[in-house]
């Protein structure tokens, strides 16, 4: 009785885990069936979900009206560039913190974190003006130098959480073989949280890709990645659903397809340091 009692409940666990996974993923399917229907298929009524005319004509459009490698190439400067650029400053941050805390090292923790919860439009004005007197405005360097700067918080909290995991007393032995810091940090601290520094780029390259209000406001024909690519399809016209969903596909299908090659890193890392 109890074992066909465990089983009823994997069944409907597992039945409900499939059904959580379909609602998320339901959007982008249907992102990607609209972008495949004539202007009128997508917003027909009833909805046409399979049984429609098939085409590639939205595709075709939007590869004529916009130049799409060249948004590509500045998604992939300003989502690289930014995580490098931030691991670069997190890591001797989360080092610190880890192994040499101070007093004060869990408010400044909580402060860093707090500063993801003020309204981005609330500084918009002063960084547009910082910008454009510096000669950002437009600019890839511009944008990876804001993107460093609004994940940056995030990067050392989740290095931070993978260095405290490591034993102190391993970091302590590489200093009394002579070690410098900057030894101990490069070849004993990074080796040892790869699969946690691995996750955190992974993530960070996720959420600056999908960045919009920064690079919808900072940029405007040179420096403008995906996310303006996407915004350009809506129009005082009108919106055309077929077609912004070509776009959109396309914007975000090396994304899904790098977390998807990814996904048993990022499982890794995320879980790293969870069981001892």
């Amino acid at each position: 009785m109890a074992r066909s009692v465990s089983t009823r409940r994997k069944t409907l666990v597992t039945i409900l885990a499939w059904a959580v996974a379909f609602l998320i993923f339901f959007p982008i399917l249907w992102t990607v069936l609209t972008s495949f229907k004539s202007e009128g298929d997508a917003i027909a009524s009833p909805p046409k979900f399979l049984f429609f005319d098939w085409t590639v004509e939205n595709y075709v459009t939007v590869q004529e009206r916009s130049d799409y490698f060249k948004h590509f190439w500045n998604s992939v400067v300003m989502s690289v560039g930014s995580t490098l650029a931030a691991l670069v400053l997190a890591i001797p941050a989360a080092w610190s913190m880890a192994f040499v805390p101070g007093r004060r090292t869990k408010d400044l923790l909580m402060w860093m974190l707090s500063t993801k919860m003020m309204p981005a439009v609330g500084v918009l004005v002063p960084m547009y003006l910082i910008f454009r007197d510096t000669g950002l405005l437009d600019t890839r360097t511009g944008l990876v130098i804001v993107l460093t700067l609004i994940n940056l918080p995030i990067v050392v909290w989740m290095l931070y959480t993978y260095f405290k995991e490591i034993p102190a007393e391993i970091l302590e032995a590489a200093r009394m073989d002579g070690a410098s810091l900057r030894s101990e940090i490069l070849y004993v601290l990074t080796p040892m949280a790869v699969p946690g520094i691995a996750s955190t780029l992974l993530l960070n390259i996720i959420l600056a890709w999908n960045e919009a209000f920064w690079t919808l406001n900072l940029t405007a024909a040179k420096a403008a990645p995906l996310t303006a690519f996407i915004a350009s399809y809506s129009s005082p016209e009108g919106l055309f659903y077929a077609k912004l969903s070509a776009a959109s596909t396309m914007a975000i299908a090396p994304i899904l397809i790098m977390g998807w090659f990814s996904q048993k890193q990022l499982v890794r890392g995320l879980t790293f340091g969870a069981v001892k």
